[in-house]
């Protein structure tokens, strides 16, 4: 699978807005967008006085903030895409259920990981069980039911060992149930239009591939 390996901060600001890759560093003044909010570059300055995106770049951005977020290649975004235009119901809802629905960005979003980037490094170093089967593949997607559990030869790790106190303070999306004590989780449903808290237009997205 590849990976960026580059800074990732420059993303936020290429796109104008936080996309909180860095977990805690986005809420602290080291923020790149809180310091350097233009685009990054030598022109990066003047990029923000030139003339208006087209509809075309317009797309292009919101498809690229929303594949930056989730940390995806193009061909692996274009196969969301492709799924959920094949699915019944609106093809920008069947697209952002499924990014969500992704392992890594369930174990993100129940508050085992800070990032998405840090959720994805702990799937893939075998840390988690799906109804109590190892699963080390984080594009896995969930389904309701689905629970999920820190295996038990990771729990004397530092790292986890210290998790249950910092889950107490996280506050989980009406679609996941957490359980902080014995460090798992579910899913309860599928994530409603409303869970996804970053503001997104999947219309845009739905358009850009539609030309």
């Amino acid at each position: 699978m590849a990976r960026r390996i580059d800074p990732v901060c420059k993303l936020c600001r290429r796109e104008g807005e936080k996309l909180f890759l860095k977990g805690e560093r986005c809420f602290s003044p080291k923020c790149a967008i809180e310091r350097r909010n233009y685009a990054p570059g030598m022109h990066g300055k003047k990029a923000q006085f030139r003339r208006k995106l087209s509809d075309y770049g317009v797309q292009l951005r919101e498809k690229q903030k929303v594949r930056r977020i989730y940390g995806m290649m193009e061909r692996q975004f274009r196969r969301y895409f492709e799924e959920a235009q094949k699915s019944k119901g609106l093809t920008g809802l069947n697209l952002l259920q499924s990014l969500e629905r992704r392992l890594d960005n369930v174990v993100y979003r129940l508050g085992f990981a800070y990032s998405r980037a840090q959720a994805r490094q702990l799937v893939n170093h075998g840390h988690f069980e799906v109804n109590g089967v190892k699963t080390d593949v984080p594009s896995y997607l969930l389904k309701p039911g689905d629970q999920i559990s820190v295996r038990e030869k990771s729990r004397n790790t530092t790292y986890f060992k210290d998790l249950p106190k910092e889950l107490e303070r996280v506050k989980v999306a009406d679609w996941l149930s957490l359980d902080a004590r014995n460090l798992g989780g579910r899913v309860v449903s599928l994530p409603n239009r409303e869970d996804i808290e970053q503001p997104i237009k999947e219309q845009l997205i739905v358009e850009f591939y539609s030309r």
